[in-house]
């Protein structure tokens, strides 16, 4: 009831929710390149860029609510490497408005605004594919007044006021900006049918920004799906006490679940493991990123030497600390830690190190003539957590064959300053990873994404 009158208080009114009242759906995320005509290969090289813009991204913004010198702009625009918006995470295609307009936005756990491009700015707008969004023709769309809530609370300089009293919005997207008005208006997701099960489709009332990129593309998407624990998230403004999702293997570019409330429920799925849970941390400055206790790092059954306090996270100024993104593809470790996983790895890895530079990979390895990466036998990579969750990632979590003859370290260094750490998409895959937002804990367990 209180989450039906605060969404009463913005204007808004829900259309569909099951008999409970919570929000409990299933939907499937498309890869970002299932429409490509890339390699194999190529998909590695444009991921691992993309996963490099991403995390220039994530540094900006974090150096902006840090009130770190050079501003969030400064930072982003130095040396972010050229990738469209849509190559960064897997994309779910929803209903905007009163009929629903089918529209593509990009999931991000990083991101806590919900925003597509639309006709209200359609001279500003980055190139897309598909038809801006038209509030024109929607009946629920209405824009949000200044003295809003979701106007009021949000991370974005809101109190930028127009002078038709509209609530203005601007974010930073590598060395592009997104920028526009805040709205109200219907989105529509899920139905169909997975397995034996009929999913019924779920309307809801969201804010969201109504705006544009100022440069760049976003190609198959038209905006981003914000899922982050910030204030104007889809998570946060239903309430909703848990997500989950399931990324299928990066290569075979198919479907991947994404799980709502009730739904996300690892008893209900099989697992090739045991779930394993960990804590979920509160960064004292930034709430847009959900923050894990990684402790430390294994090659198998060497634990590696690195310093836990390298991993932590500063509770008293939000410095340093570890991401799970579903929008990097790489993962990113700081140096102490990536220097000791590179010395581990150049010893266990019996082929010599290329000396050929792949862009965006910080250490390759020559394959033997006429063999791919699958002839190749390495430990898994452990990921230990606070209270002894281990994540094992095999060969294929943190390889990647960007280039025929070539198989390359799908880890990182992150951009300079912050030392934050960022695992991955790739580390997630064939990973049922579930966040519980109400109690603060992160689980996850090897999973056949292909087969929930």
């Amino acid at each position: 009831m209180a989450r039906l009158l605060s969404l009463l208080c913005l204007g808004l009114v829900i259309v569909a929710t099951n008999v409970h009242g919570s929000i409990d759906f299933r939907a499937d995320l498309t890869h970002p390149y299932a429409s490509s005509s890339f390699s194999k290969h190529e998909t590695f090289r444009h991921a691992a860029r993309a996963s490099k813009a991403r995390a220039a991204r994530l540094t900006a913004r974090l150096a902006r609510a840090l009130g770190r010198s050079g501003g969030a702009r400064d930072i982003a625009a130095a040396d972010v490497p050229l990738a469209p918006l849509s190559d960064q995470g897997h994309s779910l295609t929803v209903g905007i408005g009163t009929p629903p307009q089918p529209h593509t936005l990009i999931v991000d756990t990083g991101s806590d605004l919900i925003w597509t491009q639309c006709t209200l700015f359609r001279r500003r707008t980055a190139r897309q594919l598909e038809p801006l969004y038209d509030p024109a023709k929607s009946s629920s769309f209405a824009f949000l007044p200044c003295s809003a809530r979701l106007c009021q609370e949000g991370q974005f300089g809101f109190k930028n006021c127009s002078s038709e009293n509209r609530c203005v919005y601007d974010d930073v997207y590598g060395s592009a900006e997104a920028g526009g008005v805040l709205a109200s208006e219907t989105f529509t997701f899920g139905g169909g049918a997975h397995g034996h099960d009929k999913v019924s489709a779920v309307s809801v009332p969201l804010g969201f920004g109504c705006g544009a990129l100022s440069s760049g593309s976003l190609v198959g998407a038209s905006g981003i799906m914000g899922l982050s624990p910030g204030t104007l998230s889809l998570i946060s403004q239903l309430s909703v006490p848990k997500f989950s999702y399931c990324l299928t293997s990066f290569a075979a570019r198919k479907t991947s679940p994404l799980l709502f409330g009730a739904m996300a429920d690892m008893k209900k799925y099989k697992t090739t493991g045991p779930v394993q849970t960990t804590s979920i941390l509160t960064n004292p400055v930034e709430t847009a990123y959900y923050y894990v206790p990684l402790v430390g790092l294994s090659l198998g059954t060497k634990r590696l030497r690195v310093p836990a306090s390298s991993l932590a996270m500063n509770p008293d100024d939000g410095t340093g600390g570890t991401i799970v993104d579903s929008g990097s593809t790489i993962a990113y470790l700081v140096e102490p830690a990536f220097e000791a996983v590179k010395k581990a790895v150049m010893d266990a890895v019996r082929l010599p190190v290329a000396n050929e530079t792949v862009e965006d990979y910080e250490l390759c390895f020559t394959l033997p003539r006429g063999e791919g990466m699958g002839a190749v036998r390495t430990p898994p990579l452990v990921l230990h957590f606070d209270g002894g969750a281990r994540m094992v990632l095999p060969r294929d979590n943190y390889f990647q064959e960007p280039r025929a003859g070539l198989m390359c370290l799908a880890v990182g260094v992150p951009p300079e300053g912050l030392g934050v750490s960022i695992i991955g998409n790739v580390q997630q895959q064939n990973m049922h990873v579930l966040f519980d937002v109400r109690d603060q804990k992160f689980s996850f367990a090897p999973t056949q994404c292909d087969q929930m």
